[in-house]
């Protein structure tokens, strides 16, 4: 029997996760055990390619633990915590309040707490929507959700194929972009006037050498101590908090 089940962000079973895919609802990427490739397995498989939907392959315990020991027959999906928006939807939210854009570009955050207090944070100084990339990314599930305490309810989070495409595009809109990360311009000395997108890079590796050749400013936090970086979040509110001060000055 195809058993499915739904707990969190997590649909388990062949049939449930075939369903899935065919019905057109977001789904974050799907988890196929290892040596898994018989039978609807299969059907799974070329669905996600069609749709362009991440597939994950993940050793069978790992997957037994995430069930909690239901019959996941070697494969289950991750759903969503929320609806996504799309940037023009953000664009026109900007509009509709009378600001210039105020937007905020993660560029490959994988850790959920750090996406949700961005997202927290976001929503406190102003700003109109984030953009998240579909690969290489933490996308919105429960954890972003419980972090944000509530304001993913109030935030716009538009996720795209190609950042570097959708950076260009902005440009194109009189947007100005703006790297955070080392070696740039000080946060405080910079001005952040007009249409801003902000971009917060990886935990580990920063923001990505092609996305940051898209961008106009480097803009950089001192460190005075002996470590040389701050936690994603914690930069991230920093400038933000900096941007929504000259936009009330």
């Amino acid at each position: 029997m195809t058993e499915k089940r739904e707990n969190d962000s997590l649909v388990i079973g062949r049939n449930a996760v075939c369903e899935l895919l065919k019905s057109g609802r977001e789904v974050e990427n799907v988890l196929i055990a290892k040596g898994e490739r018989e039978g609807s397995i299969n059907r799974i498989i070329a669905l996600c390619r069609e749709k362009k939907i991440v597939i994950k392959n993940v050793d069978r315990r790992k997957l037994d633990a995430l069930c909690q020991g239901e019959n996941h027959q070697g494969v289950a999906a991750n759903v969503p915590a929320h609806d996504y928006s799309s940037v023009e939807d953000i664009l026109a939210l900007a509009e509709e309040r009378g600001e210039a854009p105020f937007i905020i570009i993660c560029d490959e955050i994988e850790d959920s707490h750090n996406l949700g207090a961005i997202i927290r944070t976001a929503e406190a100084c102003g700003v109109h929507g984030i953009i998240i990339p579909k690969r290489r990314s933490v996308g919105l599930n429960f954890a972003v959700a419980k972090t944000s305490c509530g304001a993913l309810e109030y935030m716009k989070v538009a996720r795209v194929t190609n950042l570097a495409s959708v950076i260009e595009d902005l440009k194109s809109k009189n947007i100005w972009i703006y790297a955070a990360d080392m070696d740039g311009q000080r946060w405080d000395k910079t001005d952040f006037s007009g249409g801003v997108a902000l971009v917060i890079g990886n935990e580990g590796s920063g923001v990505g050498r092609l996305i940051k050749e898209k961008c106009d400013v480097t803009v950089s936090l001192p460190m005075l101590g002996r470590v040389n970086s701050l936690n994603a979040s914690v930069a991230a509110g920093i400038i933000m908090y900096e941007i929504a001060k000259q936009r009330l000055d």
